[in-house]
């Protein structure tokens, strides 16, 4: 561009004419004369300049050159044994056999390429992309999704963690699976999931035509994340192998005596997504996974903001340092001043022009550098009148047991990471579960092993605070309006009034739980008996909040508001599970049923077990995995009876060392194929809202 530069810097200072620029004069050689032609060169690229109106010569307009060799060149379909297998598929196959079966023919040489032994046939549906320059040490690796999806296969991306550059992740050693489910691994895979998404999300417009549906277009999928930062298997990073062989003509390779020992296993950020293969279009199909992906692939390490993944996994130590002193502090809940707590319906994001949170007076403190409202362990109460913003704390406080990115509005909410959701769920199955804290007896049953098929709202809420505090729960979470009016309270009037009532309302009981080290955050718009009871009571007014303890106190004490409270309760739920109807066989049938319904339900073996109620399950993904998981167990558990939450600690640590691809089975054609880390909580709570299982005291 130097010619160009040459014009525009000759100019005289108040000359705005540009008249050399859209000249382009220049002597040619070969004639012996001067040419004009206004098109400047840097390389192989060209760049046309022309005035965009007559009278207005400071706006050019400027059209760019590129070669068509430079956009579609042979280098850039450079999955060279992948392309190998679409140029020789039969026109009518749909099945992608060859892809899958990845065959290649190996031939083990000497470090001067002389052959060893006779070549041998391999079966690696791995795919790498040709070496030199960014794209070097990148693999695919295709597998089929389900029989029903041979042309949507699932594609695993694995590229070379220093190709992102100066990421600053824990230290690690040649692990099968980097620490993926460690804060700063989750924020780093998380942030790289978001940036490649929008990769594919430009691929995906471009083939987008809405006349026809995604099997004629072509498409690609992949997970989107909202505002919760969790372990995934759409994005995570792990120790992976290295290219071991140099490819040959075709299908062909080569390994060099030894090369398979002398490779140490390199730190990848591994990639999952999906990809909808056009219909009887091979070319397109090779197009789009030898050009476009690969392209893709490259571009989001050319774009990469690795300063913004730094700030990534600079929030999630900062969160995780909240949690940390959170846990040995008297607190169960924080959230930092400057957090916008309201949902924006549209995005689910922070809502815009929403007044930020501040801590009332007198309950502001600092945790890790971050100063906000601390909640005591305790009984505390939010009240306020209808539309204050009081559910919205609640549920603010709710999703604090995971992290957020930046920008959520909440990234700095952090709650006791064992926290529940409690409400009433009419309708929910209970097996042999003691009650008796909050139900003293049953017409012709027992309350300390208590089952129904058809749980009312009182038994069942009575039933989810015992089975989340026999899950290790520290923290209940109580919105009034989600709960049994006749579990929650009972005043003085209606004391005098039945004499002869079964339920020991939850007002009774939650000063006792407290003492057992569960606290409980409640939501209360209706009832001024929790005044009496509450540790702190904290008021909603206009979306602000105000810390009005001494003046509830004063008002209950005024009004009589007094509790007896009852003797202490026998707290014990543990159950052992017995494996006879623990399974994914539905009965009398010889085919495993799992399925994940948009309704809401997960139906595994013979149940439809209803996962409306668990609002901390917020994502398909951790849906898909719950379902998976306890697949997982049901085939291997044959004990009699066995600990649910032992046998949980030790699958959640295999997933940690293997990876959440490891519960992954393609028998099941109606699963989707991304999953998310759920809590052992949830998963504990599903299982126990399963009608056919059995167990045993």
């Amino acid at each position: 561009m130097k010619r160009l530069a040459g014009f525009v810097m000759g100019q005289a200072p108040n000359d705005d004419s540009y008249i050399k620029m859209y000249e382009g004069a220049m002597f040619d050689v070969f004639s012996n004369e001067t040419v004009y032609e206004a098109v400047y060169w840097n390389g192989e690229v060209g760049y046309r300049v022309e005035r965009s109106k007559k009278n207005d010569p400071t706006c050019p307009t400027v059209t760019v050159i590129v070669p068509y060799e430079l956009l579609f060149s042979e280098e850039v379909d450079i999955l060279k044994r992948l392309k190998y297998n679409f140029l020789h598929m039969q026109p009518k196959d749909e099945t992608y056999k060859s892809i899958y079966e990845g065959k290649m023919i190996a031939t083990l040489v000497t470090s001067g390429g002389e052959p060893l032994e006779f070549p041998e046939e391999h079966a690696e549906p791995i795919y790498w992309e040709n070496p030199g320059g960014i794209r070097e040490g990148i693999s695919y690796e295709y597998t089929q999704t389900h029989k029903l999806a041979k042309d949507c296969p699932t594609v695993k991306v694995r590229i070379p963690a220093e190709k992102l550059g100066n990421i600053p992740l824990p230290e690690h050693d040649e692990m099968t699976v980097y620490h993926a489910f460690s804060a700063q691994a989750a924020a780093a895979a998380d942030f790289c999931l978001r940036a490649f998404g929008k990769k594919l999300a430009e691929l995906n417009a471009a083939l987008y035509n809405r006349s026809r549906p995604d099997k004629e277009n072509g498409a690609y999928y992949f997970p989107k994340p909202g505002g919760e930062v969790l372990v995934r298997n759409g994005a995570y990073f792990a120790m992976c192998q290295p290219k071991y062989y140099e490819n040959g003509g075709g299908i062909s390779v080569y390994i060099r005596d030894g090369d398979q020992e002398k490779f140490k296993p390199v730190l990848c950020l591994c990639l999952t997504l999906q990809v909808q293969l056009p219909q009887k279009k091979h070319e397109k199909a090779m197009r789009m996974l030898c050009r476009d992906l690969p392209a893709a692939v490259e571009d989001f390490i050319r774009t990469f903001d690795a300063p913004g993944c730094a700030a990534a996994v600079a929030l999630a130590e900062k969160q995780t340092a909240i949690r940390e002193a959170l846990h040995q502090s008297p607190f169960c809940a924080f959230i930092a001043n400057g957090s916008i707590l309201p949902r924006d319906s549209k995005t689910g994001g922070a809502m815009q022009d929403a007044i930020p949170f501040r801590a009332p007076e007198g309950t502001q403190i600092t945790l890790a550098g971050v100063t906000g409202m601390g909640i005591r362990r305790g009984v505390t109460v939010i009240t306020g009148g209808g539309y204050s913003g009081k559910s919205t704390v609640l549920d603010a406080i709710a999703t604090g047991v995971y992290n957020h990115i930046a920008g959520d509005g909440r990234e700095l909410c952090i709650t006791d990471d064992t926290a529940v959701s409690i409400a009433a769920e009419d309708g929910r199955c209970v097996k042999n579960l003691n009650i008796s804290p909050f139900i003293k007896w049953l017409p012709g049953g027992d309350p300390s092993d208590f089952s129904t098929v058809h749980a009312s709202g009182s038994t069942s809420q009575a039933a989810n605070i015992m089975e989340a505090v026999d899950s290790g729960s520290r923290l209940l979470l109580i919105d009034e309006d989600r709960s049994a009016t006749n579990f929650m309270i009972r005043d003085k009037l209606m004391k005098a009034l039945i004499r002869r009532e079964p339920i020991t309302p939850f007002t009774d009981r939650v000063r006792e739980l407290a003492g057992r080290g569960v606290a409980t955050i409640l939501v209360i718009g209706g009832s001024g008996e929790y005044l009496a009871v509450a540790d702190a009571v904290y008021m909603m007014d206009a979306y602000e909040m105000y810390d009005v303890t001494e003046s509830a106190k004063e008002l209950a004490s005024a009004h009589g508001i007094v509790h007896e409270f009852p003797e202490a309760a026998d707290w014990t739920a543990e159950r052992v599970v017995l494996a006879e109807h623990f399974s994914s066989y539905p009965p009398d049938s010889g085919s495993e049923r799992m399925e994940v319904s948009e309704m809401g339900y997960l139906v595994i073996g013979g149940e439809a077990v209803d996962l409306r109620g668990l609002g901390q399950l917020m994502t398909d993904g951790q849906r898909q995995s719950v379902g998976f998981i306890l697949r997982y167990l049901m085939i291997r558990e044959k004990e009699e009876g066995f600990s649910l939450s032992k046998r949980l600690e030790t699958l959640m640590q295999t997933l940690e060392q293997e990876g959440l691809d490891t519960i992954y089975s393609s028998y099941f054609t109606s699963c989707g194929r991304f999953f998310d880390l759920p809590r052992k909580q949830d998963i504990i709570a599903v299982v126990h809202r399963m009608r056919q299982i059995t167990y045993r005291k």
